[in-house]
């Protein structure tokens, strides 16, 4: 979906002058909000109840992708080593790079070996997401639940969407590269497009990482909260309108997830850290609606 808002959009907040003590903390933290990953990375790692069903639920496929990862470094990881260094040798001008140098720069590492290990890991990250694939799906799905069922909401706290700004952005749902994202062909040739596009950078650095969450931000954003959006049953139009009016909110929440997420190997850990930072903000999202339709019933009844 794209976006084009108008310079005279007004948030429903700005009407009133202060919130209750109640939504304080949650106001506090909605001025920031990569800082919901870390709250996910932190109760994933402390929670018993967190990280033991995800451990349990994906324990037996991680233990066989890990094993078929570990024999297919073991056998490729020369070969591959060695294939970088011929094309980084061939190609010197068009990517900066040689054995010890970026762009001239000395640099205290030796590049080949990076670039062949970034390869590699993200190989078996592949790997084991093939193992994983059902298991780590259901694992997400349960640590979102488990984190909402934590604040101690049931299933009448989701209340219908309630539009925030007196003048909602303009947004155009239906476009091309949507329709591409909802076909399984579609979503594969993009795939494969941005893998492309992508590759070259991986050679530098933490270059690559950066800039693939840059570009993958508001879409990981947008999959965190599918569940949000559901359970409001939100349609397509209000899910942009809502993103749109928290366009770098989303984008900054999704590049901070994405970059976690992006890290070889260990970012599949992440990607269920990731689902329980999702729903605490959810949580205090719904929060903030309360607060509005409350407020627009006193206004009315004024």
């Amino acid at each position: 979906m794209s976006f084009t808002s108008g310079p005279d959009t007004l948030s429903a907040s700005d009407s009133v002058s202060q919130v209750p003590p109640s939504l304080a903390r949650a106001t506090a933290r909605l001025q920031f909000p990569p800082s919901y990953v870390v709250v996910g990375v932190y109760r994933l790692f402390t929670d018993k109840l967190l990280y033991a069903p995800a451990w349990n639920k994906c324990q037996h496929g991680a233990q066989r992708g890990a094993a078929v990862g570990l024999v297919w470094a073991f056998l490729t990881f020369g070969i591959q080593k060695k294939f970088i260094e011929v094309f980084l040798a061939n190609s010197p001008r068009v990517t900066g790079l040689s054995n010890d140098t970026m762009f001239g720069y000395k640099v205290p590492f030796n590049v080949h070996s990076y670039a062949a290990i970034l390869l590699v890991g993200n190989q078996i990250t592949y790997i084991l997401r093939f193992f994983l694939s059902r298991n780590i799906r259901i694992a997400r799905e349960r640590a979102w639940e488990q984190t909402v069922a934590s604040r101690g909401k049931g299933p009448d706290f989701w209340i219908p969407y309630v539009e925030e700004w007196a003048h909602p952005p303009r947004v155009v749902t239906d476009t091309w590269s949507g329709r591409m994202r909802r076909q399984w062909l579609g979503y594969i040739i993009m795939f494969i497009m941005k893998r492309t596009l992508l590759l070259p950078f991986n050679f530098y650095p933490g270059v690559g990482i950066i800039l693939a969450a840059w570009f993958k931000g508001l879409g990981t954003a947008y999959n965190l909260h599918r569940q949000y959006f559901a359970v409001k049953h939100m349609s397509d139009q209000e899910i942009a309108v809502f993103m749109e009016e928290r366009k770098w909110d989303y984008r900054t929440f999704g590049f901070t997830a994405a970059l976690l997420e992006g890290l070889p190997i260990i970012g599949l850990v992440f990607t269920i850290s990731n689902r329980i930072g999702a729903a605490m903000w959810a949580h205090d999202l719904e929060k903030r609606q309360h607060f509005v339709a409350a407020s627009r019933l006193h206004e009315a009844a004024k």
